[in-house]
């Protein structure tokens, strides 16, 4: 008798990064989730210039599902919100975590970014 292994599912791997987009009427939403940082980061990169390559677009970074973000996760959005805002685009936050929040307030980037509550329908 022959033993069939059983069917195996997708799941990401604790910590591991992820970026998952989806429009809306007025740009992009990116739900980050996992840990960004200097192994990830080019990832979100990649994704944020496909979204930002349109003009005057906005695009939403949902950080519900962020555990870690570093210095290079904090830098590579940073450049993105001031390549965005030079072809009149913007990103924003929503909902971010607490570990998120606190790492924009000890960096002064608190007002790098507009902060939502809840991510566009």
């Amino acid at each position: 008798m022959t033993r069939r292994a059983p069917p195996t599912q997708h799941t990401p791997a604790p910590g591991s990064f992820a970026v998952h987009a989806r429009p809306w009427a007025r740009g992009t939403v990116l739900a980050l989730s996992g840990e960004l940082d200097l192994d990830s980061v080019d990832d979100l990169r990649t994704v944020l210039d496909e979204a930002l390559a349109t003009p005057a677009t906005t695009v939403v970074l949902d950080c519900a599902e962020l555990e870690f973000c570093d210095s290079t996760g904090l830098n590579a959005m940073l450049r993105a919100q001031a390549r965005a805002a030079a072809a009149g685009s913007r990103i924003e936050l929503a909902r971010p975590r607490p570990l998120v929040l606190r790492m924009l307030e000890l960096t002064g980037a608190t007002d790098a970014f507009p902060i939502r509550h809840t991510t566009p329908e």
